[in-house]
């Protein structure tokens, strides 16, 4: 009976630990489901000092500050905020000419793929949308 009881215990010590939690969420996935959530207005032709400039391999991010420019619906180059307050153009060798034509939908620009495996993304946050108002709660009925 005591080995039972000690064979349970381990084993459900084990389950416990094994539980995995939920995908843990990085900078990129927090900020598309803000877009998701409360959409972007369209981003115009011109030059953007606020953008975000996200880089993902695997489950992995980074978010960089930046500045990206638009011309014809289409990101043209986008660069890198640096710490001394310079810019910094994101080359890379891209995959399938995927860096061509990246245009923006609500709010976030279309994957370029790096032959590397990086995805990266432009973000406009100045573009989401207010958020909306929610409903109150009407009050319960009182004794009066």
């Amino acid at each position: 009976m005591k080995k039972l009881l000690v064979f349970s215990a381990i084993i459900l010590s084990v389950a416990g630990f094994s539980q995995e939690n939920g995908p843990e969420l990085n900078c990129y996935n927090k900020w598309a489901a803000k877009f998701e959530d409360r959409g972007a207005e369209p981003v115009k032709d011109g030059v953007y000092e606020d953008v975000i400039i996200t880089n993902r391999q695997g489950s992995k991010a980074t978010c960089l500050n930046g500045k990206a420019e638009v011309r014809n619906g289409i990101i043209i180059k986008f660069y890198i905020l640096l710490n001394d307050g310079s810019h910094e153009e994101v080359k890379r060798t891209w995959k399938n000419n995927s860096e061509k034509n990246v245009t923006i939908s609500n709010g976030i620009s279309k994957s370029m793929i790096s032959v590397h495996g990086e995805l990266i993304n432009v973000l406009w946050p100045s573009h989401i949308k207010a958020k909306k108002a929610k409903p109150t709660v009407a009050a319960d009925p009182t004794d009066d």
